[in-house]
């Protein structure tokens, strides 16, 4: 009797431990996928610049007393950004304007004497061919009207000049406001009231640049492409451009230009990206990763779509399905697939992003069954 009892008990437990044990299963999850990644023939990692982006500094050397912006200010293009001190300039100023005034009457005054001498000439020449007076007092008027006009042309000479000097200082006084040279935002700025600006920053404890700024309609990307692959590269070509810094979203874009020099030291190629509509989100400086494609793609295939290995879908004649494993039961979910994208199929109706079901499903499972996650 207790020998058969052993045999019984040993019995129940190598039942337990294969057939009445729950099968053991593969799971894959749902997960988002993009259309366009079937499409992707190459990629490559860069970051967002600015084409067109500059260090605003001043010509003129003086501290500055004025700056009208800071970090992320939006200026358009002459718009004042800072001021430096420019009392000593706009006396130089005002002193060639009064060289100016000066020179003006001094030409006006020659005007006359040499109208008063042309008069006397002619007065001279008739009294000459009456024979009034002799010809060395015609030759004496004479003399006085080319005198008189050689002054003109000396006053005038004078006044351009005096309108010269006016003019330079004008220019000096103009290099103490500190303009933006084109529309764009603020990134830095290096400056504050009371720094010493100098046009090269050479002296000790002097700045340079008072800001640095960069117009926000010429971002690019800029990606290093090994040189092994340029020939999947070319000017033209759809790209899709992923930000970190961005992740919900796709941006469309095209190769722009390739620089024509190889760096020896990384042995790839830049690439710059140009983007097709430009986000305010996107930022100088933010990495991205490109994706080079086949083809341009729709809209469409640049948001995300729910998407499962194609071969966790159990296929029937009647209907599609997948298992999906919740608390470690199996539910059955009947699913409606969509496009092919890779080793992924869309879904256009089943489980949510996440849900973990069965990879290559056994014939024998079924609704409700307890199943045991295979180990990894």
């Amino acid at each position: 009797m207790l020998l058969v009892a052993a045999l019984l008990v040993a019995a129940l437990v190598v039942y337990r431990l294969t057939l009445g044990a729950p099968p053991e299963v593969e799971t894959t999850p749902v997960t988002l996928a993009y259309p366009y990644q079937t499409e992707t023939m190459l990629n490559a990692t860069g970051y967002v610049v600015a084409q067109r982006k500059a260090s605003v500094a001043s010509k003129a050397t003086g501290r500055m007393v004025w700056l009208g912006v800071a970090e992320g200010s939006r200026v358009k293009k002459g718009e004042i950004i800072a001021r430096l001190e420019s009392q000593d300039m706009e006396a130089a100023r005002a002193q060639a304007a009064a060289n100016v005034t000066v020179a003006r009457a001094n030409v006006q005054q020659a005007l006359a004497e040499e109208q008063d001498a042309r008069r006397q000439l002619e007065r001279t020449r008739e009294l000459l061919a009456q024979k009034f007076i002799s010809e060395a007092a015609y030759d004496t008027a004479l003399a006085r009207s080319d005198k008189a006009r050689a002054a003109v042309n000396s006053a005038r000479a004078a006044e351009a000049a005096a309108s010269a000097s006016l003019r330079a200082a004008e220019v000096s006084v103009e290099q103490t406001v500190i303009r933006a040279p084109f529309d764009g935002v603020v990134l830095t700025k290096s400056a504050n009231v009371g720094d010493t600006i100098t046009p090269f920053s050479q002296a000790l404890d002097t700045k340079g640049a008072v800001v640095t700024m960069a117009d926000m309609s010429t971002l690019e990307v800029e990606a290093d492409v090994s040189e092994s692959n340029l020939q999947k590269v070319k000017v033209g070509q759809s790209v899709i451009v992923e930000l970190d810094a961005v992740p919900d979203a796709r941006f469309q874009g095209s190769v722009n230009r390739v620089v024509p020099t190889v760096d020896r030291a990384k042995a790839t190629i830049m690439t710059k990206i140009s983007f097709q509509d430009l986000d305010p989100r996107i930022l100088p400086d933010m990495s991205a990763r490109v994706a080079f494609l086949t083809r341009s793609v729709a809209p469409d295939e640049r948001t995300p779509h729910l998407a499962v290995r194609s071969a966790a879908v159990s296929r029937s004649s009647a209907e599609q399905a997948v298992f999906v494993v919740r608390d470690g039961r199996l539910a059955r979910v009947t699913v409606q697939t969509g496009r092919s994208m890779g080793d992924l199929v869309e879904l256009l109706r089943g489980p949510q992003a996440g849900e973990k079901v069965v990879l290559n499903p056994r014939p024998d499972l079924r609704d409700g069954m307890s199943v045991r996650l295979a180990k990894k």
